[in-house]
């Protein structure tokens, strides 16, 4: 890493960061790492497996060939940035929240390096952190849970975040958290995958298992559906709200490809219902069946990743706000 520093963050630590880290240590919260609301709230929904999808993400993080993997965050990344373009400012510091490799950074940096004057890299993956890219933007990287953000409240002028928030618990605490450590007139720019993602596969796999087996498990995550998302923000204490959906389509030779490449990703299921196993007669079920229903003429197979682009504000007495309603006036000529 070009950096030389990793800071590391851990859950439940109120340890001070290392004296190396210089001037970055003064945006760490010594008691930022139990601000998180996932593990506080008894009435949090607690679906996937967060050390599970850790161990995921160090093992692909490790691979020797990894950078193949990379193609989806890379595109993701890209439009992600491109909204980052379309604001008309600076911003001081900025945090790159679950960023991985550096992806959003990466392309920032090969238009305009400049928009982002400093930059934090959180991500849970240590082995992912390692394997960051180069970027002209000056970046500290810190080891820290998404769901536990280990920062002062309002540090922030951007806060963004690409194909992380889709494994979290605690979607709404996340939020929160995001808005508590922006600045007043910061700006929220965040990616996931929404409600529609692999849907091929899932209906492969479902429909090859309930034949089979006599009854089907989840093997692909649930994930968040574009309707629930503006209130969500909305709830968080965001303004000037802004969703919208796209989606990215990438074709395969088989179903084999396709879950292979999720786990180079790091992105397979760490659900807590999931099953482990599927067996042979199943796959190769799934895979005529994904064949028969999704095949193209080449004989490859799509998988359809649904993008769910967020944009919002923290509040700030310079914003537009809207007319007070029963305000407006109608002149008669």
């Amino acid at each position: 890493m070009s950096s030389g520093l990793c800071l590391r963050v851990l859950r439940g630590s109120g340890s001070a960061p290392a004296a190396s880290s210089g001037s970055w240590s003064r945006f760490l919260s010594r008691s930022g790492a139990r601000r998180g609301l996932s593990g506080s709230n008894s009435g949090t929904m607690n679906v996937f497996n967060r050390e599970m999808k850790k161990r995921q993400k160090n093992w692909a993080g490790s691979l020797q060939d990894g950078q193949q993997y990379d193609y989806l965050r890379d595109e993701v990344g890209s439009r992600v940035a491109d909204r980052v373009y379309d604001i008309a400012r600076t911003f001081p510091l900025a945090l790159d929240l679950g960023g991985g490799k550096g992806h959003i950074a990466e392309h920032l940096s090969q238009v305009q390096p400049e928009v982002v004057e400093r930059l934090f890299l959180t991500d849970g993956s240590e082995e992912t952190l390692k394997q960051r890219r180069k970027s002209e933007i000056p970046t500290r990287c810190v080891l820290a849970d998404e769901e536990f953000l280990p920062f002062k409240e309002n540090t922030f002028d951007l806060v963004v975040s690409s194909l992380s928030l889709h494994w979290i618990n605690d979607l709404p605490g996340a939020l929160k958290q995001i808005h508590q450590v922006l600045k007043p007139d910061g700006v929220f720019i965040g990616a996931m995958v929404g409600g529609e993602t692999l849907y091929e596969l899932r209906c492969s796999l479902q429909l090859a298992e309930t034949e089979r087996e006599g009854g089907f498990s989840p093997h692909v995550s649930p994930y968040t559906a574009v309707t629930d998302l503006g209130n969500l923000l909305g709830r968080a204490g965001f303004t000037m709200l802004t969703v919208d959906i796209d989606e990215v389509q990438v074709h395969y030779p088989g179903i084999i490809e396709v879950m292979t490449d999720l786990q180079g990703m790091g992105e397979s299921n760490c659900a807590w219902n999931r099953r482990s196993l599927l067996h042979r007669d199943t796959i190769l079920a799934a895979a005529a069946i994904y064949k028969e229903m999704y095949g193209s003429e080449d004989g490859s197979v799509p998988a359809t990743f649904e993008i769910l682009y967020m944009i919002g504000w923290k509040p700030h007495e310079s914003q537009a706000k809207p007319a007070k309603r029963g305000s407006a006036t109608q002149h008669q000529s």
